[in-house]
């Protein structure tokens, strides 16, 4: 049999062909052309091969595979831009062949004759999981590693590799449905119970179990392909599915407002599919496939949340010629609730680490932090027993100083005061090495004036960790005036090894997320005082994609840390930093009506014990005259909240806070959630054309104030016809792609 670069082909004596997926140089296997054109050639292979009976498909890595390689996916892209340029429909056409590539080619797997069983181990996801579905058999390893899910509706897209036709007939449809709109991932058991997968055995047997499938005379024909194949459930013509469909795009409108083209497709797929012969259906999904790439919100959402994320991940900012770091020790200073949460994210990748308070009994109450979330993580099956006393081992509280002698890397994650933390920086210093770089987890202050405070300023960086930290998936690196090459890196290093996506920003109040996030809630105490009822303003902002609501946002995140937020600003910038009408409202909150946010149980909020949920605060409506819900247009409200973000990330860039328009995209979706369908804040201002949003910002500003006077850059752009991404390119001269 013909040699691969990427999988090794060994039959036993019994005529099964265990096809072993280890992409050399990768960590884990991915989709290249190459790949798929050896999976088509071992196709061909073993049908032509008459001692080979069946084959077992499987991972010679921990994991199975995460999908489709980054380059593979930009190179769809940059296909369809070249074509188009030249026949916008030979583009198309060209798309669709190439989207179409992938299902026809497991449709091969599924048809050519003889027995293929997935011997999944780990990570299944995507494409992987897609050719799964195409072989006759899947087994599965118990192991806590194995995830099964197809999460492209998480990018803009849908499973256009016969995912939404294979699924939608093995399980029920409103199961199928949930687990392809939402992108969720399954455990092995989950998937089998779903009829996924066939078998869940221990991973030492998972090959011999797949093996002995094939033994056991399994079919080499998909349960569609036999006569009398009926849906579970019975199709869309029965008394459930009449149940269902109705419901489905209502329900579908109520998670998504309608932002996700790929999360339609998915129920268009499922619903016209399920009606056709399965190779019809097929081509259904390849139509919706190709329309969907189509869409700005699939480029948008590839490009940041698949493409740049991962070149932030593995370290597209780092500087070159650093040598890696490790990690032998971490110190934390400060033990209440960040600086213990940031202890257990340290300790969960390994690190040993030392958590330093004012007394031991501060250090030990930081400590219990990490005690509760390995109890939790224990209790839900996450952690073993062994594994959660192994992570607090990690974890020594103490108030001595001089523990931090050997330590690689301080953090100070003490209170937003400038003084406490230039006394914690001298104590620090005074028993840290040389070589040891400092990092403040300071949410507003700016880190140059804090490396005032230090006797070695190109050893100091910033490190802003976004609560809760073992949740959030975002860090904001930040450079100080002075920070050197080795500080910034050593911080990259550390935001890698515990499992974050770090953004790099240059030094200014509140950095790049704070800014960002607080033009939000300031536009949502505008329109407390025009009058635009509480509920519509939430609501508005959900609708325009937004996680949370921002008052519901500014509870999270306190009120009272409002207030101090702008007196400092006040303090340090003059009157003008904040409106009046802003400060007026926020000190009536916290020093007249003691509604200082969730911490206290009232802020915009009501939030009554549990199990009763929270509810706005009547009172809101009496603080101003309020306007008829007839006379407000809850689509300029909805432009209102993505318009005046993107502004002020806009600015950011404008002042060479950012300098990577993949990090303010990244850094707007992961640090407060902004509207993932539109690729991020700059992506949106691109998406839509640099002299449109222009001119839907200075309509805006005639009617709701200067803040959306677009900015002088933006008016360049726009009469220059320029967007983010091609003047701020990325992978240009000077930069350095992942």
């Amino acid at each position: 049999m013909s040699t691969y670069k990427n999988f090794t082909v060994e039959t036993d004596a019994d005529g099964i062909a265990l096809v072993t997926w280890d992409m050399p140089d990768k960590s884990m296997n991915v989709f290249t052309m190459e790949v798929m054109d050896e999976i088509d050639a071992i196709v061909d292979a073993t049908v032509a091969d008459a001692a080979v009976k069946g084959v077992v498909f499987t991972s010679g890595k921990s994991s199975f595979s995460g999908g489709a390689d980054l380059t593979m996916i930009k190179s769809m892209f940059s296909m369809l831009t070249e074509e188009k340029a030249k026949d916008p429909a030979t583009a198309v056409q060209k798309l669709f062949d190439a989207a179409g590539r992938m299902s026809w080619l497991w449709r091969k797997v599924e048809t050519n004759g003889k027995p293929w069983v997935a011997a999944i181990n780990g990570t299944c996801m995507g494409g992987a999981f897609e050719l799964s579905l195409a072989c006759h058999g899947r087994v599965a390893s118990n192991a806590k590693s194995v995830k099964i899910a197809l999460p492209e509706v998480k990018v803009g897209i849908f499973p256009g590799a016969g995912g939404t036709q294979r699924v939608s007939r093995l399980a029920n449809a409103q199961d199928a449905l949930q687990m392809m709109t939402t992108g969720q991932s399954l455990t092995a058991s989950r998937a089998k119970a779903m009829g996924l997968v066939h078998q869940v055995v221990e991973p030492a047997e998972l090959v011999n179990a797949a093996k002995q499938m094939i033994k056991d005379g399994l079919k080499p024909v998909a349960p569609w392909d036999e006569k009398g194949f009926k849906v579970p459930g019975g199709g869309v013509w029965t008394p459930a599915a009449a149940q269902l469909w109705p419901a489905a795009p209502a329900i579908l409108r109520r998670e998504t407002a309608g932002n996700f083209p790929g999360a339609l497709a998915i129920l268009k797929c499922v619903y016209e599919g399920l009606q056709l012969p399965f190779d019809t259906a097929l081509k259904v999904e390849q139509r919706y496939f190709t329309e969907i790439l189509q869409t700005t919100e699939a480029f948008s959402m590839i490009r940041s949340l698949f493409v740049s994320m991962q070149e932030l991940g593995k370290g597209a900012r780092r500087p070159a010629g650093v040598p890696k770091s490790e990690f032998r020790k971490v110190g934390i200073v400060g033990a209440g609730f960040m600086g213990a949460s940031i202890a257990y994210v340290t300790a969960a990748a390994g690190i040993p680490v030392v958590l330093i308070d004012r007394d031991q009994q501060a250090a030990d109450k930081g400590k219990a932090v990490s005690e509760k979330l390995v109890a939790d993580s224990v209790g839900k099956g996450r952690l073993t027993k062994e594994e959660g006393e192994k992570l607090l081992s990690l974890v020594t509280p103490t108030p001595d100083y001089s523990a931090l002698s050997d330590a690689d890397l301080v953090i100070e994650a003490v209170f937003e005061d400038r003084a406490i933390k230039k006394a914690v920086i001298e104590q620090v210093e005074a028993v840290i090495p040389a070589t040891t770089v400092f990092a403040s987890n300071t949410s507003t202050l700016p880190i140059t004036g804090l490396a005032e405070n230090s006797k070695r300023p190109d050893q100091f960086v910033g490190v802003h960790f976004f609560s809760p930290v073992e949740k959030m998936m975002l860090t904001e690196v930040i450079l100080g005036e002075q920070t050197g090459l080795k500080a910034l890196a050593v911080a990259l290093d550390f935001v890698a090894r515990i499992k974050k996506t770090p953004i790099v920003v240059n030094d200014t109040r509140g950095f790049f997320v704070n800014r960002c996030v607080f033009r939000y809630i300031n536009e949502a105490y505008d329109m407390l005082a025009e009058g635009v009822p509480a509920a519509m303003i939430e609501n508005a902002a959900k609708m325009a994609g937004m996680p949370v609501g921002p008052l519901s946002l500014n509870d999270e995140v306190a009120v009272d840390l409002s207030q101090k937020i702008m007196k400092a600003s006040i303090a340090d910038l003059g009157p003008n930093s904040v409106k009046p009408e802003h400060m007026d409202l926020i000190d009536k909150m916290v020093d007249v009506l003691d509604r200082r946010g969730r911490k206290n149980g009232q802020g915009f909020y009501d939030y009554p014990a549990k199990p009763a949920k929270k509810s706005l605060w009547p009172g809101l409506k009496d603080l101003y005259p309020q306007k008829p819900a007839s006379e407000i247009d809850v689509a300029i409200l909805k432009q209102r909240f993505l318009v005046t973000i993107a502004l002020e990330a806009a600015r950011t860039v404008e002042e060479g806070i950012v300098t990577d328009p993949r990090e303010a995209d990244v850094g707007s979706i992961l640090g407060f959630g902004f509207a993932p369908y539109t690729g991020g804040t700059l992506s949106y201002i691109d998406g839509m054309g640099v002299k449109t949003f222009v001119a839907l910002a200075e309509k805006l500003a005639a009617a709701y104030g200067d803040h959306f006077k677009p900015t002088p850059l933006l008016k360049e752009m726009a009469a220059n016809g320029e967007t983010f991404y091609g003047r701020f390119d990325p992978y240009g001269e000077g930069r350095e792609a992942a």
